[in-house]
């Protein structure tokens, strides 16, 4: 099992003070930073986009992982590799038969690539470009606002998203977004994923670094 990386959502964080909530994330032990970046059209939601990623970049070592929760991300992926995002996952549900070309294009701007599926899509739908990616992220909730009740449905996926990493080989990351906390944490790991993203779980912990640490120690 690969060591377990802490990737809080900064969709939890104070957006008035976003710089000092990320240098807060980097004090407290965070390894990554989760940009969760929504169109208001792919998801019923707006967050930010390039402006609030390349101003990050220029504040904090965290590599930055950006999940697009947008139509059209190839017109974007670039632009945010641009900016700053170490890390571009993207949807299935946005992509469809695109998917493979879409994760090509993030490769090809310098950045690791991830394919994202939402709770209703099987695995079967990325399958075949699994092998291609540095990250998989499976949702554990539907995509859009934080602080939803995870699904436990989401366990069995992990599992199959980790027999096919596992199969081809690869070092690839297995990451689980949505409703996780310290109480299931343990669950998840032992399903596969490696990279825990954590909003509400962090950003409302009376402190973080140990908030951050029992998830990581669970």
């Amino acid at each position: 099992m690969k060591n377990c990386k802490i990737a809080p959502s900064i969709l939890s964080a104070n957006f008035a003070k976003m710089g000092e909530e990320v240098r807060s994330l980097q004090a407290c032990g965070a390894d990554v930073v989760h940009c969760d970046v929504m169109d208001g059209v792919f998801v019923n939601n707006i967050t930010f986009g390039l402006k609030m990623v390349e101003d990050l970049r220029k504040i904090t070592s965290l590599p930055l992982d950006c999940h697009l929760m947008i139509v059209h991300p190839e017109k974007y992926v670039e632009r945010f590799a641009k900016a700053g995002a170490d890390i571009i996952t993207v949807h299935y549900e946005a992509c469809q038969d695109n998917l493979k070309e879409v994760l090509q294009l993030i490769k090809a701007s310098g950045a690791k690539c991830g394919a994202v599926i939402n709770p209703d899509t099987p695995v079967e739908k990325i399958a075949d470009v699994i092998p291609m990616c540095d990250m998989v992220l499976v949702m554990s909730v539907f995509p859009g606002f934080g602080g939803q009740k995870f699904i436990v449905g989401a366990l069995d996926k992990l599992r199959e998203v980790k027999a096919i990493v596992d199969a081809c080989g690869k070092e690839i990351d297995i990451e689980i977004d949505g409703g996780v906390c310290e109480e299931n944490v343990a669950l998840v790991k032992a399903a596969g994923a490696n990279v825990i993203v954590a909003g509400s779980a962090v950003f409302k912990a009376k402190d973080r670094a140990a908030a951050i640490a029992a998830l990581k120690e669970a």
